[in-house]
């Protein structure tokens, strides 16, 4: 009972400092596209704009939360919760330094990939429970992309479990003392990158909410407290894709000089940075050729990935 404290105090510092960072997340992305679409970006609540999160957060906690008329009040309001809890939770394993993990599990990368997987009920939920055109529309658009995503991003993630010869992310990073995985693993690395954009409902895999067609898609009946679960679940699943990318390709929290953690976060705001400038750069494709890509290219090349990385180690 002694020993469970240190580790709910832990959690509970855990879950704050993921709240911060997904608002403070927010501010930086809205920065960083404003800069690349030559536009201000929030610049009037405080230093810089730095304090619109803490003010949309406000706006939004006490904005009216009702569900529509002939929705499923119940599937309504819980499809949130189910859509921000899996992501918190993924964070539960992750390995920020040597020893320092809130539930360092042997099977951990396990346990994230499916807590990734649930977050597609929450959005099917939702979608279902609206009773609006549009949010079905985009849940099922989220189901068969999560179904196709999901296949490859697994498999992706199979040559460094066979290089560590563990499912542990503790393991996992200690396997990179001499060489980080990307070296080994470029295609690996690659294909998990587009998978991890596919499972955080990033643009351009963001059909399922594409605000040109389906108004804001599963989303469409949202608003308040419940829309800010739905976004937070969306940046907490931005920040778990790039721990574990870090975990897995990038050394974790190896690195000279600075502490584990330090180098953990410096290496996790990076990857982050790249999800915004690939939200910036890259247009969204037609629902049909994100489908295809992914059956007919990437979970081919995932499986190629893995026969060549399991042939090199047995040989």
């Amino acid at each position: 009972m002694i020993a469970a404290w240190p580790v709910l105090l832990f959690s509970l510092v855990l879950v704050a400092a993921l709240l911060v960072a997904a608002g403070v997340f927010t501010w930086v992305e809205r920065r960083v596209l404003g800069f690349m679409q030559e536009r201000l970006g929030p610049n009037r609540v405080g230093p810089f704009g730095f304090l619109q999160w803490v003010a949309d957060t406000i706006k939004l906690l006490t904005k009216e939360d009702a569900p529509p008329q002939g929705a499923d009040a119940a599937a309504f309001r819980l499809a949130p919760a189910l859509a921000a809890l899996p992501t918190l939770a993924g964070f539960g394993v992750v390995a920020f330094g040597n020893g320092l993990a809130v539930a360092p599990l042997d099977m951990g990368l396990v346990f994230i990939i499916g807590m990734l997987a649930l977050t597609v009920y929450a959005l099917v939920l939702g979608a279902w429970a609206s009773r609006n055109r549009y949010a079905l529309l985009g849940g099922l658009r989220a189901a068969a992309q999560m179904l196709a995503y999901e296949a490859f991003l697994g498999l992706s993630l199979m040559g460094v479990v066979v290089l560590a010869g563990s499912f542990a992310l503790a393991d996992i990073v200690a396997a990179q003392q001499g060489l980080w995985f990307i070296i080994v693993q470029p295609i690996g690395a690659v294909l998990f990158f587009i998978a991890a954009l596919a499972a955080a409902h990033r643009l351009p895999f963001d059909l399922q909410e594409s605000e040109n067609d389906l108004v804001a898609g599963f989303m469409t009946e949202y608003s308040g407290m419940s829309f800010a679960l739905f976004f937070l679940g969306e940046y907490v699943a931005v920040l778990l894709v790039c721990a574990l990318a870090v975990t897995l390709f990038f050394g974790g929290w190896l690195g000279p000089v600075l502490p584990g953690p330090v180098w953990f976060g410096l290496k996790v705001s990076l990857l982050a940075f790249v999800f915004i400038w690939v939200r910036a750069a890259l247009p969204r494709p037609r629902y049909d050729q994100l489908i295809a890509f992914a059956w007919k290219f990437a979970l081919p090349l995932a499986l190629a990935n893995l026969l060549v990385t399991g042939w090199l180690v047995v040989a």
